[in-house]
């Protein structure tokens, strides 16, 4: 089996629990193809870069696969039919990071590391 990474766009005037629930349905499409889920992130509500089909925000759901290929085919046909997504994507990876994805890690951290980068910068002038 393959690792995969499936981001997929959710339209905004649904509830966080109904959110929940089409991940779910995609989660189990997976497990009867023969796959696994290995790791979820939900990104919650956030703005598209463009509007897409007149929305400005989308709810974000990350989800890293350990699946054969046929269950992937049938994940993204089913995705397509879907009147809840607005946007899907599904990428095959060699390995399945470790921790959190960088959207999901504290803004602190990342402060740090560009404060630190800066002063770098200015020291080898």
């Amino acid at each position: 089996m393959s690792f995969y990474e499936n981001l997929i766009l959710v339209r905004p005037d649904l509830t966080p629990a109904k959110v929940a629930e089409v991940s779910k349905k995609y989660a189990q499409v997976v497990a009867d193809k023969g796959g696994k889920v290995v790791k979820s992130e939900d990104w919650g509500l956030r703005d598209l870069a463009y509007k897409i089909q007149k929305n400005r925000k989308a709810f974000y759901v990350l989800t890293y696969l350990d699946a054969p290929a046929d269950a992937v085919l049938e994940l993204e046909r089913l995705m397509r039919l879907d009147e809840n997504l607005l946007r899907y994507m599904t990428l095959k990876i060699d390995s399945i990071p470790e921790g959190a994805s960088v959207i999901m890690e504290p803004k602190s951290r990342h402060a740090k590391a560009d404060k630190v980068e800066l002063q770098l910068n200015e020291g080898d002038r």
